[in-house]
């Protein structure tokens, strides 16, 4: 093999030094001219942006950053104030499913069922990006706890709201503040530890958050039937306040060696990209309407949806345009995203968050319509799913620290998921409980092996400095997949369950069934006809299962471009990688 040799750097001089007793892999070297004099060759640009790396494995950025790395009781605080902040987050996503039908009682205003959700998923996604570069500009954890302060103000319009317009607009607001929030969480963790000990912190925020989604539906029922919906939103606030306080207590270390000096507007439009994010909203705004509006306010075929998929594309053209022409600067960087580990891992995510969502949102009408149980029940009947991710997702994180491979887990993780919705799918009527909680737990612990690995991946490859931007794309990502996926699964439901209607029910109007809502169908239709009703719904959520077992057969095949490399040992790679 051809002898190479570590480059580290000198605390003093800052120049590279040769370390001949440590020898690396020479495949693990980016090609670039030798070594001469003990200097490195500053004119050599085949690896844009990637720092030297040191005989203990860890890049230059990190190095500095090291001695700043929180541990023990103050890590903990970290540790619990950013995984409370993001299952508030995920909470306000779902809580208020169950408030919206009080809610339209109370201000008349059925005609805006829609908005309460899509504008909270517009305003944030659209800012996710933007987000990013700003906490690659500025200091980490003051960012999160801004962003953190205008989801809570978001929280205490919604809940001090006397018109649905104010309503509104407080979602809106909510929705800013949580565009930050979950990118913000892992780049806070990323700044606050060493990478091989991140796996195990992600995998368990994660998988609390997750509970937020399933707890939320819960929770509104039983503030909504108690006290009021106004503290579905109110909830936010001591939650988030103890988050604040939590944080505003302990030092975190930002997530680059220095923080950037912004003096002048025009230096803030450069570093920001504010013209790209002008280019970006219109792509995001129109791709979500259009998800929102078609089929429900306008038919797939309208004009205006069809306008709507149509200007989302040419935006998101001219987006891509300026992004490759602003070069480094960019709101999302071009030599970034080209990276093979990058945009594979954001897809994998992507379509493996689209499998998680789509169980999370039906697994519950299965529960509720065709087995009967109450809304909180139903809650219940999800933990088997939800604990043991929790407990894979430490585990394989600590496993993952040591051994530094994250491929085989992630590869897993998509197997194990592809498997269990498989078998979801063959839920029925009759299905005996040993059954249903076995697929949940098979599922559970395929989520919690992998679901933060392509997070590790992103991170391993970056330089500290475009971590946050990283973060930023990869939740932009998941999201995106997210509700992409509910809006073809929600077709596909539909669709299904009247096509089931018509084979098992023929005498029920399948109109009267959509509208009814899950928990009403066993007082709208016969006796007789409730078991043809059931199985028709029966019928319809399998075909959602199979559409969630289908993406996590996508996201096994792009695992495999997340890359067989260990977060042990940095290796330096090209810019294509």
């Amino acid at each position: 093999m051809q002898s190479s040799y570590n480059i580290t750097t000198s605390p003093a001089s800052q120049h590279p030094i040769i370390d001949k007793e440590q020898p690396v892999n020479s495949e693990t070297v980016c090609d670039s001219t030798p070594v001469k004099n003990n200097e490195p060759n500053r004119e050599d640009l085949s690896c844009p942006q990637v720092p030297w790396v040191g005989s203990n494995g860890l890049d230059d950025t990190n190095r500095e950053m090291e001695h700043e790395y929180i541990t023990g009781f103050k890590l903990l605080i970290v540790m619990l104030a950013v995984t409370l902040v993001c299952f508030i987050m995920m909470l306000d996503m779902s809580i208020i499913v169950t408030a919206i039908p009080q809610i339209t009682s109370d201000f008349h205003s059925l005609s805006d069922v829609g908005w309460y959700g899509s504008v909270y998923l517009l305003t944030n996604c659209t800012l996710q990006p933007l987000a990013g570069k700003v906490y690659s500009n500025f200091n980490t954890k003051y960012i999160f706890l801004i962003f953190l302060g205008v989801f809570e103000l978001g929280s205490i319009l919604c809940g001090a709201a006397q018109s649905s317009n104010m309503l509104i607009v407080g979602r809106a607001v909510a929705g800013l503040g949580g565009s930050g929030l979950a990118n913000g969480a892992l780049t806070v963790i990323s700044a606050s530890v060493p990478i091989y000990k991140r796996p195990a912190m992600m995998g368990v925020m994660m998988s609390v958050s997750q509970l937020g989604i399933v707890c939320g539906p819960l929770i509104g029922g039983a503030l909504t039937q108690f006290a009021s919906w106004r503290w579905c939103f109110y909830i936010n606030l001591p939650i988030g306040g103890l988050s604040l306080i939590f944080l505003l207590l302990i030092k975190v270390p930002n997530s680059r060696s220095t923080a950037a000096s912004i003096s002048t507007l025009k230096m803030v439009s450069r570093k920001l990209d504010l013209i790209g994010f002008t280019l970006f909203a219109p792509f995001a705004i129109m791709l979500l309407l259009a998800l929102e509006w078609g089929g429900s306010e306008y038919a797939w075929s309208s004009a205006t949806v069809i306008g709507l998929f149509c200007g989302s594309g040419g935006a998101l053209t001219v987006f891509a345009a300026w992004e490759y022409y602003v070069g480094d600067e960019a709101m999302i960087p071009f030599s970034m995203v080209k990276k093979r580990i990058v945009w594979s891992s954001c897809l994998v995510l992507a379509f493996a968050s689209a499998s998680m969502f789509i169980l999370t949102y039906y697994l519950p009408i299965y529960f509720q319509a065709v087995k009967g149980v109450s809304p909180t029940l139903s809650g219940v009947y999800l933990l088997p799913g939800i604990l043991p991710q929790m407990i894979t997702a430490y585990i394989s994180g600590v496993l993952v620290g040591k051994t530094g491979y994250y491929l085989p887990w992630i590869v897993t993780s998509t197997i194990l998921m592809a498997i269990a919705s498989g078998l979801l799918s063959t839920l029925a009527l009759d299905t005996p409980t040993a059954k249903w909680v076995g697929y949940q737990i098979l599922i559970g612990v395929g989520r919690g092996s992998g679901m933060q690995m392509p997070i590790i991946a992103i991170q391993n490859v970056l330089p500290a400095v475009q971590i946050p931007i990283g973060m930023s794309v990869v939740v932009f990502s998941q999201t995106l997949g997210g509700a992409v996926f509910l809006t073809v699964t929600q077709l596909i439901f539909n669709r299904s369950l009247i096509s089931g209607l018509n084979q098992f029910a023929p005498t029920v109007d399948p109109q009267i069934v959509l509208s009814a809502g899950v928990t009403a169908i066993r007082k709208l239709v016969k006796i007789d006809e409730v078991p043809g009703v059931l199985k028709a719904f029966s019928w319809a959520i399998n075909k959602d299962f199979y559409l969630a077992a289908g993406v996590s057969v996508v996201a096994f095949v792009l695992s495999w471009g997340m890359g067989w490399q260990s977060i042990k040992m940095k290796k330096v790679v090209g810019p294509g990688a």
